[in-house]
């Protein structure tokens, strides 16, 4: 999976994880504040066959964010989305996240789900755009510092192409 997106930021190339990105997806996980912030050989196991992960990283001259998807039949989790600080604010997060939606559509998914810190206004703000709606809330789910986890949903299986066209879903 290769995606060449060409224009105003430059070429901005999203294509699925390989182990040599393990090094960069470590340091954007442990530069970000909201990330899931995962231990290192949970990232080594996105690489081993049949985990049902899928892994997408967007790169201009280097990897600058990345985006884990969990494959589970009919629908998708989305675990982690983390975009480097300094690239934030040019749609990479967005480009991320649609692809991954595009993914989990293409393979069958009817609804593609997540969890996000209360806190995280950009992310809610990112999810709502892409139609994700609030579906629920654990209490006291994130650690360090404790905080409520929102839950969100977004039906995939019998969009448009009109609401692709609009930038509100694939």
């Amino acid at each position: 999976m290769f995606l060449c997106l060409c224009g105003a930021i430059g070429r901005v190339l999203i294509r699925a994880a390989i182990p040599a990105d393990l090094p960069a997806l470590l340091a954007l996980d442990r530069a970000a504040p909201t990330a899931a912030h995962w231990i290192e050989a949970e990232y080594q196991r996105l690489f081993v066959a049949d985990t049902g992960r899928v892994t997408l990283v967007i790169e201009e001259d280097y990897v600058r964010g990345f985006i884990i998807g969990r494959d589970l039949g009919s629908e998708w989790e989305i675990e982690n989305v983390v975009v480097a600080e300094a690239t934030r604010h040019r749609g990479m997060g967005e480009r991320l996240v649609g692809e991954m939606l595009a993914l989990a559509r293409s393979r069958g998914a009817q609804a593609v789900f997540l969890e996000v810190r209360e806190s995280n206004g950009p992310a809610r703000a990112l999810y709502s755009k892409w139609g994700f709606i609030e579906s629920g809330r654990r209490n006291s789910y994130y650690k360090n510092p404790e905080e409520d986890a929102l839950l969100y949903k977004k039906f995939v299986a019998a969009e448009t192409g009109k609401a692709v066209e609009e930038g509100r879903g694939l």
